[in-house]
């Protein structure tokens, strides 16, 4: 008996990992983990940012553990456009002090100190949780399971230079910018989140947001089985190409799902979206430099190539913007086209103006035995 209980001992203790109670600094477990660690976030509110740059898996217990803006003082960033990467902020200034909590509150960390060339790439100050590798050296393997993350400046979760990063039943709601979002990346995985009344999208992926250039590959990332509600738009992914979107809910945003390209080039495209459940998408949001306003949009593709939409089931988005319907191949406003894409099998019905849309001069485009009651032009249902 004790030397099999030896035997276990280690095993387990392994498996346990750090443990970060309320009161305690989820950046300092992180700064102290070994890649590969598993670092647990007991129920509570904690009040910081998280800066990872090394393979290990932060897990919490759902709307249990909530990560919020820290209170610390911290000198003003300017503001930016939403498309614009986060900017470095000013560390605090010197002798500043955090409020005092309420009454029965998690104890309010200070701010932990990061390394300063990945943390001036993602501020923050503005982000809850930041995972940042470089252009040499993308970081691998990071597991982020079972946290909200709520009322960022910006953004909820932001990934830049990453390789098979994982984000599962997490709560991101109420950020300024995108809910949980992944620049210069490949193969994410996105399954199961909740991304809610986010300023911009609940969930985005691109190929980069401080400059223009041709779709890169991601190498197959996955956005499965996430509800997405409230949002300016559901999902974006912006000039990438392989990947899929799957069995996602997306209801009660101005748009449901964006896939952007532009004239660059390789183009965007190459990817699936099918089996979403998209109803009623039917908020308002206002235009802005890029986009006109956004209401009662189901599927949109702009500058798209080589893309299946299939087997969704897209319903009740009505609005009066130029983007407003059920599935629509919309003409960019760079001059992009939407090409060799088919549009097969789906369920399109009470969308307005139309439930199938097709404008612009792209060729090769294909919608094939889909249920519907109106298109523009006609005769595609």
């Amino acid at each position: 008996m004790a030397a099999g209980l030896g035997v276990l001992a280690p095993s387990a203790a392994a498996e346990a990992g750090r443990r970060v109670h309320p009161g305690d600094s989820i950046q300092d477990a992180v700064n102290y983990a070994r890649p590969g660690d598993i670092i647990t976030v007991m129920p509570g509110t904690y009040y910081e940012n998280v800066l990872i740059t090394k393979r290990l898996t932060l897990r919490g217990f759902g709307a249990r553990t909530v990560i919020k803006p820290p209170v610390t003082a911290v000198a003003p960033v300017a503001p930016v456009a939403p498309v614009a990467p986060v900017a470095p902020v000013a560390p605090p200034a010197p002798g500043a002090s955090a409020a005092p909590a309420a009454p029965g509150a998690a104890k309010v960390p200070t701010a932990a100190a990061a390394p300063s060339g990945r943390a001036l790439a993602c501020s923050q100050a503005d982000t809850g949780i930041c995972v940042m590798g470089t252009a040499e050296q993308p970081v691998v393997g990071v597991d982020i399971r079972s946290l909200t993350v709520s009322g960022f400046k910006r953004n909820g979760i932001w990934a830049s230079y990453t390789d098979r990063l994982s984000v599962q039943r997490v709560i991101s709601e109420k950020n300024g910018t995108w809910g949980i979002a992944q620049e210069r990346s490949t193969r994410g995985l996105f399954r199961d989140n909740t991304a809610r009344d986010n300023v911009e999208s609940g969930l985005f992926i691109a190929n980069t947001v401080d400059r223009e250039g041709g779709a890169t590959d991601t190498l197959g990332a996955v956005i499965r089985r996430n509800t997405l509600t409230g949002n300016r738009i559901g999902v974006t992914v912006r000039r990438v190409r392989n990947l899929s979107v799957y069995g996602n809910t997306l209801t009660g945003n101005c748009g449901g799902i964006f896939v952007v390209g532009d004239e660059g080039e390789p183009g965007a495209g190459d990817m699936t979206i099918r089996n979403n459940r998209i109803h009623e998408n039917n908020k308002f949001c206002k235009g802005n430099s890029r986009l006109p306003d956004i209401q009662g949009v189901g599927i949109v593709l702009t500058g798209a190539e080589q893309t299946v939409v299939r087997s969704n089931d897209i319903r009740g988005n009505v609005g009066a913007s130029p983007l407003s319907g059920g599935i629509l191949l919309f003409k960019s406003f760079v001059g992009a086209t939407n090409t060799d894409n088919v549009i097969r099998d789906n369920v399109v019905r009470d969308n307005k103006p139309a439930d199938l849309a097709n404008q612009g001069t792209g060729t090769g485009n294909r919608f094939v035995n889909n249920r519907c009651a109106s298109s523009v032009p006609a005769g595609m249902c």
